[in-house]
């Protein structure tokens, strides 16, 4: 296993019902600290990846390390991010974060209450502390969700398609402070998402997987290419459409 390797899927299979495959044996590594992308035609089995990172699906074979230990049932090391807005409409918005922490038995009732301001302030949401979520927006309400599963101190963040019933402004918007927080306070990503140009804008590494059965075809070093920093300038440059477009090209060619 490499130094560097957080997460690594050792020969992982994966079959519903016995019957129907979605991964002939898996062997992939993510970094410490990376932001790596899922792409994959619809069905491909992105999702079931990721909830078998999460504790919420098991490997008919195989076996996913973390820090090069076998993965047990959810636990506070990984923390998941869904496409709902998933909070709860009887908790504030600082409600909805603490209840995050509900588990942390090492934070006092003071230091809880700083990591929910904390956190409240990095995703920009300080001033709406005392909110309901039927008050707020739905692009807020999901930087809620994200400020609870952040607090909560995982080491793996995982996403589904976080963004994806959002409109394009809220989206870009959120998009540029996954990047901040990502800056501000590193976590191992994994996120699933069908746009090809969030993949390129948020992440470090894409991998593209084929149809089901599912396989890598591509595993793409955005960052060799792109650099580290992701501003609306880099999305705009020849560099960054170039990208997409390639990845774009490669999942035609999958479908």
């Amino acid at each position: 296993m490499a130094g560097n390797a957080c997460i690594a899927f050792r020969g992982v299979t994966k079959t519903f019902d016995g019957l129907r495959v979605v991964w002939p044996p898996l062997e992939l590594e993510v970094a410490r600290h990376a932001f790596v992308a899922f792409l994959g035609p619809s069905g491909c089995g992105k999702t079931t990846l990721m909830r078998m990172v999460g504790g919420l699906e098991r490997p008919s074979s195989g076996a996913i390390l973390l820090e090069g230990e076998p993965l047990g049932p959810p636990d506070r090391r990984r923390g998941m991010v869904f496409q709902s807005y998933s909070s709860f409409p009887w908790l504030t918005v600082e409600g909805n974060v603490l209840f995050g922490m509900r588990y942390r038995r090492d934070l006092g009732p003071g230091e809880k209450r700083e990591r929910c301001r904390r956190y409240l302030a990095l995703v920009g949401l300080a001033d709406f502390a005392s909110a309901y979520p039927n008050r707020i927006s739905g692009g807020m309400r999901q930087r809620v969700a994200i400020a609870r599963t952040l607090a909560a101190g995982p080491e793996i963040l995982l996403m589904d398609e976080p963004f994806g019933a959002l409109d394009a402004q809220r989206r870009e918007q959120l998009q540029l402070e996954m990047r901040r927080i990502q800056g501000e306070d590193p976590k191992t990503v994994i996120f699933v998402t069908h746009d090809v140009e969030e993949a390129v804008f948020l992440a470090d590494r894409v991998v593209v997987f084929s149809a089901r059965p599912a396989r890598v075809v591509a595993d793409v070093d955005v960052t060799r290419v792109l650099g580290p920093a992701r501003t609306l300038a880099v999305r705009d440059g020849p560099a960054f459409f170039a990208l997409r477009n390639e990845i774009l090209h490669l999942l035609r060619g999958l479908q």
